[in-house]
């Protein structure tokens, strides 16, 4: 018994305490990101937001929540039943599961996979199955149509990160996220972050990241205009929970990615007092928290592309810009004998 203890239960018990330590709070943010958007959109429009249900409204998210708990779940009578209930679960899960290699700090992060980009990037691919299957399983035209548009245009932008990745990859010379990481330390604190020699390919990463979650401007998915609602249109109660969960999950993680890759992970501004007094961990969330203001001033202050506009901007303008900057990347590195090694 001890044995077995030592072999298979003490390293699974500690698996699951470091899952339980990254998901638990992470749901937490999940649920105040929510009250995070509407304060700050209230206050850019001169509102006051959520502020009766708790001090200053800080219980809403967890009103909601209850509210959507006890709803009564409607599966449509026309519906391929497992299916319409399967994809809700399978976008909230796909945008958890790609925590596993992100590193909050040095050390810290559940497995240091030497392939944390490949990984990451696989998990992502994936989460396009969630809408088109619910769009399809709901067995109706708007759905349909909404997981139509989310699929195309989820490919479309996944090609241009998909390069940006790669100029990033080549001057780390590692698909390790703690590497890339590492790679940002410089003697000059903040601008030797990738962010100030690849700022071309930041600006098209982050817009892709708003295209790839479906956020404004680039929401047409789920465009109430035309379509209602989208993919999501037949779904309520803790379903549809879900997938608005799985979408504020995917902002997260997305902004966890592009502090990785370009704003210096766990990385402070300046190696210098105060600092470097400040744990790496507060950093990591701290940047996070600014990409996620960016998210919601573009919301704010955006109105939303056409579809064709939405087209045109990823396949006309950043996938040959994305290419041409990695040929140019590569060039750079060879030329001025900079390839890492």
């Amino acid at each position: 018994m001890v044995e077995f203890w030592d072999i298979y239960g003490l390293p699974t018990a500690i698996i699951v305490a470091k899952i339980l330590a990254i998901v638990l709070p992470l749901l937490i943010a999940v649920a105040y990101l929510t009250l995070y958007e509407r304060k700050v959109m209230a206050l850019m429009q001169l509102r006051k937001g959520p502020n009766v249900v708790g001090f200053y409204g800080l219980l809403q998210p967890l009103a909601d929540g209850a509210k959507l708990f006890f709803k009564e779940t409607i599966v449509p009578s026309g519906a391929n039943k497992f299916l319409f209930l399967f994809a809700p679960m399978l976008t909230f899960i796909l945008s958890l599961i790609a925590w596993a290699v992100i590193p909050f700090d040095e050390g810290m992060v559940l497995s240091d996979l030497n392939v944390g980009v490949l990984y990451l990037f696989a998990i992502s691919s994936l989460g396009v199955y969630g809408i088109v299957i619910a769009g399809w399983a709901s067995n109706s035209r708007y759905p349909f149509l909404g997981a139509l548009r989310s699929a195309a245009q989820m490919v479309s932008y996944e090609v241009s990160i998909g390069f940006v990745i790669i100029t990033v990859l080549l001057c780390v010379g590692s698909l390790n996220l703690t590497d890339v990481v590492k790679s940002q330390d410089g003697e000059y604190g903040m601008f030797s972050w990738y962010f100030i020699p690849l700022f071309p390919m930041f600006i098209i990463f982050f817009i892709s990241i708003l295209a790839e979650t479906n956020r404004h401007p680039f929401d047409l998915p789920e465009a109430e205009a035309e379509l209602v609602a989208g993919y999501q249109t037949e779904y309520s109660s803790m379903a549809f929970a879900l997938f608005f969960l799985g979408e504020y999950a995917n902002m997260i993680l997305m902004s966890a990615i592009c502090v990785v890759l370009f704003l210096g992970g766990w990385l402070p501004p300046a190696d210098i007092a105060p600092f470097n007094w400040i744990p790496g961990v507060v950093w990591f969330g701290i940047k996070i928290a600014i990409l996620l203001f960016v998210f919601i001033w573009v919301r704010a202050t955006l109105p939303r592309y056409r579809y064709d506009q939405l087209m045109r901007l990823g396949w006309k303008v950043f996938l040959p810009f994305s290419l041409i900057w990695v040929v140019l990347t590569a060039g750079f590195l060879i030329v001025f004998d900079m390839v890492p090694a």
